[in-house]
C-alpha cells in the first residue's frame, strides 16, 4: 500500500502459494544441503543455455537503480515506474509525458492490470507474480502465474510478420549470439502502459530482449525499447529475475471476486 493525496491504492501482491513440501529437482546443494544458486548454470541438450524453471523479479534491486531520487511517496522501480530505474529518465515525446502524468494522477486506475486485462510485454518482465519458463529447440514459452496467461517466443527461424495483427504480447522470434538469447517483438496493441505508472507503448514498438543466465539462480534480461512515436530514442534497462525453488506456479485469477475497480475512480 502507498499514499499519495489521502488515496490508498491496495495491490494484492501474493505470499506464493508453495505446492507442500515438495523439492525442485536438480537443484546444485551446498555442503549445508541449501540449493547453491551461484553453480553453473545447466545445459539444454543442444548444448545452449538451459532457462527452464519458476522465477521472478529479483527484489536485489536493478542495475543502475535510481531509486530513492523520484517524487516523496511514489513508489519506485521497474514494475511501478521505468523512468525512475533508467539512467537519465526515459526520453518521452511531449504528448506521451503529458500522457502519463495524466495516468499518475489518476492513481493508475486504467492500468490493464487494475481491469485484469493482460500487462503486455514489459509489465509481464517486471510483474511480482512467478512465471515459469518452458524451453524446446524451437520455441520458448513464459507461464505467468497472473490469471493464466503467456506468452510465446519462436526460436525455429521464422521472421517477424510484416502486417500483424495488433496484440497484447504482439509477435516474438529469437536467435541464440553464444550464450544469449535475443529476442525480437513487433505487433503490439496500440495503448499498452510500459510500467504501473503508465509510460505508454505504441503500435510502432519494437522490443529487444537479451536473455543470459550468467549461473544457476540468476537470469539477467537487457531490454531495449524503440518506440518512435512515444519516445525521442530507443531506450534501456536491465533486469534481473531470481530462481524460485520448492515452489510450482498455482491458479491465479485476477477477476474472481475482484471487488476493487469500482473504486479507482482516479481524479
Amino acid at each position: 500500500m502507498f499514499l499519495r493525496s489521502g488515496l490508498a491504492l491496495l495491490l494484492s501482491f501474493p505470499v506464493w502459494a508453495q505446492w507442500p513440501a515438495y523439492p525442485t529437482s536438480s537443484v546444485p546443494k551446498l555442503p549445508d544441503g541449501s540449493p547453491d544458486y551461484a553453480a553453473p548454470a545447466p545445459k539444454t541438450p543442444d548444448n545452449k543455455p538451459d532457462f527452464s524453471g519458476v522465477w521472478a523479479p529479483s527484489r536485489r534491486g536493478v542495475v543502475n537503480s535510481q531509486e530513492g531520487q523520484g517524487v516523496p511517496g511514489r513508489p519506485t522501480g521497474p514494475f511501478w515506474d521505468l523512468n525512475s530505474v533508467v539512467p537519465g529518465g526515459l526520453p518521452y515525446q511531449p504528448w506521451a509525458k503529458q500522457l502519463r502524468d495524466k495516468r499518475w494522477t489518476d492513481f493508475g486506475k486504467d492500468n490493464p492490470d487494475v481491469g485484469c486485462y493482460p500487462l503486455g510485454i514489459l509489465q509481464d518482465l517486471t510483474h511480482q507474480f512467478p512465471r515459469r519458463v518452458l524451453q524446446s529447440p524451437s520455441y520458448l514459452a513464459l507461464l505467468l502465474e497472473r490469471n493464466f496467461s503467456f506468452r510465446q517466443i519462436f526460436l525455429d527461424g521464422r521472421p517477424l510478420p510484416e502486417d500483424p495483427n495488433p496484440a497484447w504480447n504482439g509477435y516474438s522470434t529469437g536467435h541464440w549470439e553464444g550464450e544469449v538469447l535475443v529476442v525480437e517483438s513487433n505487433g503490439l496493441r496500440d495503448g499498452l502502459w510500459a510500467d504501473y505508472l503508465g509510460s505508454p507503448l505504441t503500435e510502432q514498438a519494437k522490443i529487444t530482449e537479451r536473455f543470459r543466465r550468467p549461473d544457476f539462480g540468476t537470469m539477467e534480461v537487457n531490454v531495449t525499447v524503440n518506440d518512435p512515436k512515444a519516445y525521442t530514442k530507443p531506450w534501456s534497462v536491465k533486469l534481473t529475475w531470481q530462481l524460485v525453488t520448492g515452489t510450482e506456479l498455482m491458479e491465479y485469477i485476477c477477476i474472481e471476486n475482484e471487488k476493487d475497480v469500482s473504486h479507482m475512480v482516479g481524479k
